[in-house]
C-alpha cells in the first residue's frame, strides 16, 4: 500500500525538506502563487506530478497566503490506462480531484505514421484540454511538475534542433490571457524527486502506455548529460545556473540591440522573464 501524505517515511524527511525549500524559493523568486489562487495541479501519475501535488499541499499548510488545490488527471484513452490506482490514492489522501477522459489516443494514432514519435501531438492535445478544463473548473493557474532537469534538457533541445535559446519559463501566461501556467519545481533536481517518490511509494503510472518511444530526442539529450557528468559531476548544476545568468550583450539576437547598434544593457536577474517562451 502506498504511503499517504500523513505517513511520510522517515527516509523521505531530508528529501522533503530539500524539495520544499526549492519550491518555496521558486514561488518567491517568480511570484508563482498569490493569495486566493485556485491551482489546478495536473497529475499524470508520474513521479513528478505526485511530488508536486504533495509538496504544494505541505506548502499550503505553512504558507502565509491562502490558496486551494484541485488535482486533475486526464485519461487520454491509452489502452490499459490504470486511472483507478491514481484515483484511489487521491481519495485516500483527501485531495479534491477530477478525473477527466478524452480519447486523444485515437486522434494521435490516426495522424502520426507508425514508428514516428507521438509525444508532440499528444502533449499538444492534452494541453488544450487542460487549459479549457482549468477555466471551466474555476482555476486561475495550472501547476505543472516540470523540474530543473526538464528545463536543462529543453534548453539543449532548442539549441540543438530548433535553433533558439530558450528553456521552460517558471511562469507563462497564454496569449489569450485565459490561463497562467506555473512550474513550482523548476529549481528541484530530478534525482531528488525520483528518490522522494520511491520513498513515499507513490503508485506510479508508466508513461509508455502508448508504446515505446526509444528514439525521443529528449532521451538522447539525457544520455548525453549523463555521459558528461561521469567526468564532470556538476554539469547539470552549471547549466541550471546558466539559465538564470543570461548575458544579452554576448548573444547575436538583433532584437536585443537597438537600431543604432548600441549594446543591450546588462539585465538584472529576472528581467528577461517576460520574453522567455516555452520550447
Amino acid at each position: 500500500m502506498s504511503a499517504t501524505v500523513s505517513q511520510i517515511p522517515d527516509g523521505a524527511a531530508r528529501l522533503e525538506k530539500k524539495l520544499l525549500s526549492a519550491a518555496g524559493r521558486a514561488i518567491a523568486d517568480f511570484g508563482l502563487i498569490a493569495d486566493g489562487d485556485r491551482l489546478m495541479v495536473a497529475v499524470s501519475g508520474g513521479k513528478d506530478s505526485y511530488t508536486l501535488l504533495q509538496i504544494l499541499r505541505l506548502l499550503q499548510q505553512r504558507a502565509p497566503v491562502r490558496f486551494s488545490l484541485l488535482a486533475v488527471n486526464l485519461d487520454q484513452g491509452h489502452p490499459g490506462f490504470p486511472g483507478e490506482r491514481l484515483e484511489g490514492w487521491l481519495r485516500a489522501n483527501g485531495f479534491e480531484y477530477r478525473m477527466l477522459k478524452e480519447d486523444t489516443y485515437a486522434i494521435v494514432k490516426s495522424k502520426v505514421p507508425e514508428g514516428q514519435t507521438t509525444c508532440s501531438l499528444c502533449s499538444r492535445l492534452r494541453r488544450g484540454i487542460l487549459y479549457n478544463a482549468a477555466e471551466a473548473l474555476g482555476c486561475n493557474k495550472i501547476a505543472l511538475g516540470h523540474h530543473r532537469d526538464d528545463l536543462i534538457e529543453t534548453l539543449l533541445l532548442n539549441q540543438f534542433f530548433s535553433g533558439k535559446l530558450s528553456a521552460m519559463p517558471p511562469l507563462l501566461r497564454s496569449d489569450d490571457g485565459r490561463n497562467t501556467v506555473i512550474r513550482p519545481l523548476c529549481y528541484a533536481a530530478e534525482p531528488d524527486i525520483a528518490a522522494y517518490a520511491e520513498a513515499c511509494a507513490f503508485p506510479i503510472i508508466p508513461c509508455d502506455l502508448c508504446g515505446s518511444q526509444e528514439q525521443l530526442q529528449r532521451k538522447k539529450v539525457k544520455a548525453l548529460l549523463d555521459s558528461l557528468e561521469r567526468d564532470h559531476p556538476h554539469v547539470r548544476e552549471s547549466l541550471a545556473a546558466a539559465i538564470a545568468n543570461v548575458k544579452p550583450s554576448h548573444l547575436l539576437d538583433r532584437k536585443l540591440w537597438d537600431p543604432h547598434g548600441e549594446r543591450p544593457e546588462k539585465s538584472a536577474p529576472g528581467k528577461l522573464l517576460p520574453v522567455l517562451v516555452e520550447g
